[in-house]
């Protein structure tokens, strides 16, 4: 960017990159407010600066946001939260097609669960390495300058941060029999079938509900089975999607509204744990479709 710069045109340049930035951001921070915040605080550093002097504002943003995110995640550090369990990461719900090419696609708006797990582990330096290269095909060089380090060291941290993080890839067949799972649950969880649920449950199974007064957890196949059990004439329809770009569900209540959006974590053709929000507000804010006919 060279010459003048008025403001409406700094404000619009600024505007064409935004959601490549919100993405940086989410896959570093694994929150979209704590996204929003950090690109809100590139842009009032833009505003700050003469932008007539910015050579490349595509990359000067992509450092900026780099930097805040790093100090967010040392911030973080020093100020512990709550258990990676207890805090709920934003869902992204996508309609579940069964042919949709996600391993070949990482979509915009999408982390998987198990990744944010992984991603969560590494030091600050390390996952912008790995996103930015891995995510975003940053080149090395300028990753460098983002972090503060050499080309060479950019590369080896992302290379640390990508034996940490693989296996959390999952191929297609793995993934057509992690829905056949779902799907088996939905059938048994709408019938009844307290059997066809145990089958399907883990016996360690982990169910982690976030309502609005505040997180349920409910432990062991016969107790989870149970509740379904109870629950099975409530009028509700079911649906199996994506969640993360992991198999999920979503329920919606007689009304057509949402009424839950559950992510299932599924091993060894059983499910293992589940994270789901009850809470309206955080429903609300997810944007979901009423119920399909």
């Amino acid at each position: 960017m060279t010459g003048s710069a008025p403001e409406e045109t700094v404000a619009e340049a600024f505007e064409g990159q935004r959601g490549r930035l919100v993405s940086v951001a989410y896959r570093m921070l694994g929150s979209r407010a704590d996204a929003e915040d950090a690109v809100q605080e590139a842009w009032l550093r833009l505003s700050r600066q003469d932008a007539a002097s910015i050579d490349n504002l595509a990359g000067w943003l992509t450092t900026v946001v780099g930097r805040v995110c790093i100090d967010m995640l040392r911030s973080r550090k020093a100020r512990p939260e709550a258990s990676y369990e207890d805090r709920l990461p934003d869902f992204v719900v996508t309609e579940d097609d069964d042919g949709a090419p996600e391993d070949d696609v990482l979509l915009a708006d999408s982390v998987g669960l198990a990744l944010l797990v992984v991603l969560d582990t590494l030091r600050p330096a390390e996952r912008l390495a790995f996103v930015l290269h891995d995510m975003f095909a940053v080149p090395f060089e300028e990753i460098g300058q983002v972090i503060g380090r050499s080309t060479d060291a950019a590369k080896m941290l992302a290379s640390r941060a990508r034996r940490k993080v693989r296996g959390t890839h999952r191929p297609t067949d793995e993934r057509r029999r992690q829905r056949a799972v779902v799907d088996a649950f939905l059938a048994a969880a709408r019938s009844g079938d307290f059997e066809g649920l145990l089958r399907v449950l883990d016996p360690e199974v982990t169910w982690r509900a976030h309502t609005a007064s505040g997180v349920v957890v409910r432990l062991g196949a016969t107790e989870v089975a149970g509740k379904l059990r109870q629950a099975r004439r409530a009028r509700v329809t079911a649906r199996r999607a994506l969640v993360n770009d992991e198999p999920g569900i979503v329920v919606w209540g007689s009304s057509g509204r949402p009424v839950a959006v559950m992510a299932c974590t599924v091993a060894d053709g059983r499910i293992v744990e589940v994270v789901s929000v009850l809470d309206p507000a955080r429903l609300a804010a997810m944007d979901l479709p009423r119920c399909p006919v």
